[in-house]
């Protein structure tokens, strides 16, 4: 979750806690603790539970609650158990205070053009706690800026294009408002701010869809396939990363249930100005 959903709910006094871990710990290893929660953070180790990091920046967990190794599976129980740790493919650092910051599963991490380290998934977090936004699809790793593929809330930005006594007549046509596409353009320079500048949404374009698990673009929890939709989406990709100001589609898309659709269609990509301003960007450090 983003710093913004914990904001949220503390404002409310609901007393929101983060926990990490995965299933090869028995669920939890480290946790907020009550007064002392930091909304970037999950928190400290819980007893008897060791959080180190490798020199890539992977995170490593030693602790009773470690399994003992997958079943009839002797390569995958190798490469996860070393010297009693837990390779978690995940990546994260120990922040000044001892607290445990993570990124993301190592290979979703991508590396910005300055050759710092991001996780688009915290930025696609950032976008996401906009009522407008339902999902975002942050790209960027090793190219000269990041860009976003932004799919709207169809009913939220609806009644706020009602409002505006705007006419529509699908989720695409509302998508490609010129007064939609200035909506989201504010939500994403929102979720910019105090972000360092390479890490910054430089070009954006509205999806004429949502994505969708059907789709095989999500999973059943709503995680996005990566490289799935970064294979389905190649033009829009590529022009995002051209000096194009819009990109015809022409594509069939096959569903999850045989389903086949054709569309035909123009997208419009906003450029914004992403240059730093005067706030120095958030340090990390990397101990």
């Amino acid at each position: 979750m983003g710093p913004d959903h914990f904001r949220f709910f503390h404002a409310l006094g609901v007393n929101l806690k983060q926990i990490y871990g995965q299933t090869e710990v028995a669920g939890i290893a480290v946790v907020h603790r009550t007064g002392d929660i930091k909304f970037d953070t999950v928190g400290f180790p819980i007893p008897e539970t060791e959080v180190d990091m490798t020199e890539d920046g992977e995170i490593i967990v030693k602790s009773p609650s470690v399994f003992q190794g997958y079943f009839k599976n002797p390569e995958a129980t190798e490469k996860a158990l070393k010297d009693g740790w837990l390779h978690t493919d995940d990546k994260g650092f120990i922040d000044e205070d001892g607290q445990l910051v993570v990124f993301d599963r190592s290979k979703d991490v991508m590396t910005l053009k300055d050759g710092r380290p991001f996780s688009p998934q915290y930025l696609e977090t950032r976008l996401k706690f906009s009522p407008y936004v339902l999902e975002s699809w942050v790209i960027g790793h090793e190219r000269d800026y990041i860009t976003a593929v932004i799919c709207i809330d169809y009913s939220v930005v609806g009644n706020w294009a009602d409002e505006k006594k705007l006419t529509y007549t699908s989720y695409h046509e509302l998508s490609q408002k010129p007064e939609v596409c200035d909506l989201v353009q504010k939500q994403i320079i929102q979720a910019n701010e105090d972000l360092p500048e390479p890490a910054r949404v430089r070009r954006f374009v509205n999806l004429f869809k949502e994505f969708d698990p059907d789709d095989d673009e999500l999973t059943r929890t709503r995680k996005l396939r990566r490289a799935f939709v970064e294979k389905r989406y190649k033009p829009i990709l590529d022009a995002l990363y051209s000096d194009r100001d819009s990109v015809h589609l022409d594509m069939t898309i096959n569903y999850e249930d045989g389903r086949q659709s054709h569309v035909k269609t123009d997208l419009q990509i906003r450029t914004l100005d992403v240059a730093e301003d005067d706030k120095p960007a958030p340090e990390r450090s990397d101990n």
